[in-house]
């Protein structure tokens, strides 16, 4: 292909990642819909009663970032390095998936380390577009512009067409059923979901990859509508910085705990908007001197912005201690920070005319160093679930805080592997305050989430007992202290002593509204939750469900009725809950 080859009348070019995207491959839009049908089955497939199965969900997440990858970096005539970097992205992502999933409660930040290798994926497919595993730091950096601007736009038409496909497949369903042909009944199934999904997300995007020409154009356009916004975005950030400097900057976070999240937000619309003005070289810039200097404007802008929000989160930091979560947006103000102060020296040392090349310098620099700093956060390097639980213990042991307004039930449930066995260890504490703290939260089933001064103190739970000694009572009393929902707030809680199970363990009943709670205290007072089904205690709750395509079933189930006798709880002579025993 000639265009392939020269361009710039006849000039050489010796990287020629822009034409190779925008040249026509047929067979592209049909190879796309088939490769994403399929990995759409797949998925449904492995995701299909996987019951958070690691190794399943590992592989749905390797599949779908796999191909992901690849129907974005594919160009006829060139899949080998699109399937390689295809393959290490889905292993990247996928065993991070694994490592999340399979690990459970035991790591504190597994979804945060999966959207970080997400995120340095997403970076590095327009790098790899732009031939950068080739040219390293000479790429091009309007090739890059080009693919970034080009992929989200392709991904978002991909997205709009899929949804447009859905509606038509479902008001077709709707026409069919009006003649009696059962359309709808197949659009429900969940593999046909998948597969159509795949199908028309494939099929919009080998359709658009094929008109990145027109795309181009609409590039320009999308930056022309997001550089008018430029103006009062930078007149806005202006008078608020300005605002700052007359209250001082500690108004930001006595008006409001999201100081952080607002402020970063800000920073990144004054990054892309700022980023708009530049577009890729000075020619392509439009909008006369009013938008450039609102690009400048906003360049410098990022810095305090960014600077602001670093402040607001170490004020939070300094009140509340570490957490996984504030180290990851510790992390995350490293790099836009690093943003700002770049843009900001560029466009101080560039104010006479370089600050444009300077600022489309440092976004490749920036660019690479984000993507490789977020692949580094996601491998299992840092544990911040140690970092923070050493943080907090340091904190309680100095009298920073006191046992009463410590969070025990952050290391049960927020802080991994290293909180709970920090929490054995407060268990055993010789401050009865601190013990009584970390073994409530040793027996909390599910996470408390209370509002601000909403802890109740143990005087207040009312419990009205029949039945039981003095050791099942503080057992079950302790156990009910830390579970709270099981005891409503208004109004007493019953519980009754309702004998031995087989395994040995006491039976206390426990009502404070209209199901009972089954609990089973063992002789070292060790409280297991039981639950009523078909007419027997389990230690696991489950459905009652008919397997209607049990393989080699032939017509309709044999339901039948049996008698039978048990023991149930009444309450102001009323049947509560189901029978058991």
């Amino acid at each position: 292909m000639g265009d392939d080859k020269t361009m710039d009348g006849g000039e050489a070019e010796p990287a020629t990642a822009r034409n190779r995207a925008e040249s026509l491959w047929h067979l592209r839009p049909w190879l796309f819909a088939g490769l994403l049908c399929v990995a759409g089955l797949a998925i449904h497939l492995l995701l299909h009663h996987a019951n958070d199965s690691g190794p399943r969900v590992a592989g749905a997440a390797f599949i779908a970032f796999a191909c992901g990858a690849f129907v974005f970096t594919a160009e006829r005539g060139r899949y080998l390095a699109p399937a390689i970097f295809s393959l290490v992205t889905g292993l990247i992502v996928g065993g991070l998936t694994w490592r999340a999933v399979g690990a459970g409660n035991d790591i504190a930040d597994g979804g945060y380390a999966i959207a970080a290798g997400v995120f340095a994926c997403l970076l590095a497919v327009p790098l790899v577009q732009a031939d950068f595993l080739h040219r390293r730091l000479r790429t091009d950096y309007k090739d890059i512009h080009y693919f970034v601007w080009t992929d989200a736009i392709t991904g978002a038409g991909a997205l709009a067409f899929f949804l447009i496909a859905w509606l038509l497949i479902w008001l077709l369903a709707s026409l069919f059923d009006l003649v009696g042909i059962p359309l709808r009944d197949l659009v429900q199934q969940d593999w046909f979901t998948a597969t159509y999904a795949g199908l028309t997300l494939g099929a919009g995007l080998g359709t658009l990859r094929n008109q990145l020409k027109i795309i181009g154009t609409l590039q320009s356009v999308v930056l022309l509508v997001l550089s008018i916004l430029a103006l009062p975005l930078a007149v806005a950030i202006a008078v608020f910085l300005g605002a700052v400097v007359v209250s001082g900057p500690s108004v930001l976070w006595n008006a409001t705990d999201s100081a952080t999240p607002v402020l970063l937000s800000i920073a990144i619309g004054a990054y892309v908007l700022a980023n708009a003005v530049l577009r890729d070289r000075d020619a392509d810039m439009v909008g006369g001197a009013v938008l450039k200097w609102s690009g400048y404007a906003l360049a410098l802008g990022v810095l305090p912005l960014t600077a602001f929000a670093a402040i607001s989160t170490g004020v939070r930091i300094g009140q509340h201690g570490l957490s996984p979560e504030r180290l990851w947006a510790l992390c995350s103000l490293i790099v836009a920070v690093a943003f700002g102060l770049a843009y900001f020296v560029d466009a101080l040392v560039g104010a006479r005319g370089s600050w444009r090349d300077r600022l489309r310098a440092s976004n490749l620099k920036l660019g690479l160093g984000t993507a490789l700093f977020a692949l580094f956060l996601a491998l299992p390097v840092l544990n911040f679930g140690a970092i923070s639980t050493s943080d907090q213990l340091a904190r309680l042991e100095s009298g920073a805080i006191s046992a009463k307004e410590f969070d025990f039930s952050a290391l049960k449930w927020d802080f991994g592997a290293a909180g709970r066995k920090a929490l054995d260890r407060l268990a055993k504490s010789s401050d009865a305050a601190i013990a009584k703290g970390a073994r409530q939260a040793q027996l909390q089933e599910t996470r408390p989430y209370r509002w601000a001064g909403e802890r109740q103190a143990p005087e207040s739970l009312s419990i009205t007992w029949q039945g039981g000694d003095d050791a099942l009572r503080s057992s079950v009393e302790d156990y009910l202290l830390a579970n709270r929902n099981m005891c409503g707030s208004e109004g007493p809680c019953a519980a009754i002593a309702a004998g031995t199970l087989p395994s040995g363990d006491r039976l206390v009943l426990v009502t404070g509204g209209s199901n009972p709670r089954y609990l089973g205290v063992a002789e070292g007072g060790d409280v297991t939750q039981y639950y009523a089904r078909q007419g027997r205690l389990v230690e696991e709750p489950f459905e009652i469900a008919v397997d209607l395509d049990e393989p080699g079933r032939e017509g309709p189930p044999e339901a039948e009725i049996r008698p039978f006798e048990g023991r149930q709880l009444y309450v102001d002579g009323k049947p509560v809950g189901e029978p058991f025993e």
